[in-house]
């Protein structure tokens, strides 16, 4: 299943999808392989499919239950963009914002898991593009004590989109940057350690980070990757960039002191996150957690890589 998804968000981001916010049910759940053949029709034809459109803006149509895919994460966020929750003894870390009909569900979410927003320390944001950081600006007043992290280059693609939506129909508030994380740099937080990876590509500021996750007496390194896809492309330099960035993460991943086996996406339907939510919902003691799944990181990884190579033959013709 992770293959035959990755294969289609391969066919579907990397040659250039861009993912406009509009939609109604249109699925039954959340079912990866379905919303991906979706995205894969978008991408052949180049023009948004209406009922699409709208399942992506309609609260109802992507609301999904909290669940804890580690002891220390929990995930906050709705069928087609993910938001993280992980806890450390000295509070926890919020992983994307989500944006506009969707604040009301992630601060549910959040309230399911039993956390207290002045509890929440940091919000680590992986790009500046809307779906991720555009729920920031309503979250702001309502952390008091959590900091706002991207790199630079986010903050400045965040501010950018966020002036350039004042004259569409969906306009929408970016905050003012506040922490700038650079590549390398470590973030802690009650014994865990939050890696900055700048991994350029997807948009020149986009970051993922790694951090560990517990399962039971078994401590595993995540990494959110901040990118998955080629949809606002400026050129071949940046398809370069994002072939490179995925080299790195593969590298990190094959490397066995890097320790990263699980990955924790921006895009659920991008590696069959909700068909793991209900392999682990029936989970017996002692049975593998199939989060922790490296061979399924590289394939994914693999996969769009191939798709990234044929698009830079695409920019580089033009």
């Amino acid at each position: 299943m992770r293959q035959i998804i990755a294969k289609g968000l391969g066919a579907a981001l990397a040659l250039g999808l861009a993912m406009p916010a509009s939609a109604q049910a249109l699925f039954d759940g959340c079912p990866s392989g379905e919303i991906m053949g979706r995205f894969v029709e978008f991408g052949r034809s180049g023009k948004m499919p209406p009922d699409l459109g709208r399942w992506l803006s309609t609260p109802d149509a992507q609301e999904v239950d909290t669940w804890a895919p580690f002891d220390n994460v929990n995930y906050v966020g709705i069928c087609w963009v993910s938001s993280w929750l992980v806890h450390t003894d000295d509070g926890s870390v919020l992983i994307d914002t989500l944006y506009g009909p969707f604040t009301p569900i992630l601060l549910e979410n959040i309230a399911n898991t039993g956390t207290d927003l002045a509890d929440i320390k940091y919000v680590l944001m992986t790009h500046g593009h809307f779906d991720h950081v555009a729920g920031a600006a309503a979250l702001k007043p309502l952390l008091p004590n959590a900091t706002f992290v991207m790199t630079q280059k986010g903050w400045d693609e965040a501010v950018a989109s966020s002036k350039a939506s004042q004259a569409g129909p969906r306009a929408w508030q970016m905050i003012e940057p506040e922490m700038i994380a650079a590549d390398g740099e470590e973030i802690k937080l009650g014994g865990n350690s939050f890696t900055v990876l700048e991994t350029p590509g997807h948009t020149w500021g986009t970051a993922s980070y790694a951090y560990d996750v517990q399962d039971g007496d078994e401590t595993h390194r995540a990494v959110t990757i901040g990118g998955l896809g080629l949809n606002a492309i400026e050129g071949p330099e940046q398809v370069e960039a994002f072939i490179n960035s995925l080299d790195r993460l593969r590298a990190l991943t094959e490397d066995g002191d890097a320790g990263i086996d699980v990955h924790l996406t921006t895009h659920g339907f991008s590696n069959g996150l909700d068909e793991d939510r209900q392999a682990m919902a029936t989970r017996k003691e002692g049975e593998p957690n199939v989060m922790v799944d490296p061979d399924g990181l590289l394939a994914q990884i693999e996969t769009l890589r191939e798709g990234a190579v044929k698009r830079l033959a695409i920019e580089q013709n033009k």
